[in-house]
């Protein structure tokens, strides 16, 4: 886990807004019996001192006890021609814990013309990671959408993913760009 020792630069991420208390408990003091700035990514560091970030800590899913990044699964499903973009997530599972459930958006839609198709790119789609990482890091399902719900700035709204396939409330979205994405997950959900 990449951590920094303070002090950090001045003005840089001076607390969480209007909750101070939060900002120091979450940030500086997650690791015990050290007071430094968890950054909550996972990093490797090499010979030569670079440090090369691999992913976030909270996007790593527990799969039949196995650790699983969902990055990893993501970068395996991009690595598929007919494959845009991708989003993983960890979804409650009463069996294995969590099991891996993938949203990908197509290149080429009109190879999804019907049920028959859709579950062929699936097992495409599955084989691949299979082949790359393992039969753990499979995911349940490959679920196909036209787009994937994210804020304004872009950035991919895991926990509401997670949240409707686990049929719970998917909290605030009024960063949401595009409100219909998340709507294509319920409807397939």
């Amino acid at each position: 886990m990449l951590v920094i020792e303070g002090p950090l630069p001045p003005g840089c991420m001076q607390t969480v807004w209007q909750d101070d208390d939060r900002f120091v408990n979450t940030y500086w003091k997650s690791v015990p019996g050290r007071l430094v700035y968890n950054t909550f990514d996972w990093a490797t560091r090499d010979k030569d001192g670079y440090y090369f970030i691999l992913g976030r800590t909270d996007d790593v899913i527990n799969v039949a006890g196995h650790r699983l990044g969902t990055r990893e699964i993501e970068e395996c499903i991009s690595g598929h021609s007919n494959v845009s973009e991708v989003a993983v997530v960890g979804v409650a599972d009463t069996l294995k814990g969590q099991v891996a459930m993938a949203f990908a958006v197509v290149k080429d839609a009109s190879a999804l013309v019907d049920d028959r198709a859709r579950f062929a790119l699936e097992g495409e789609i599955m084989k691949l990671v299979d082949q790359s990482i393992g039969a753990i890091g499979r995911p349940a399902r490959v679920r196909f959408v036209t787009v994937l719900p994210k804020t304004r700035s872009g950035k991919l709204l895991r926990r509401a993913i997670q949240a409707v396939c686990e049929g719970r409330d998917p909290g605030d979205l009024t960063t949401m760009e595009d409100p219909s994405a998340l709507q294509q997950i319920r409807d397939l959900m």
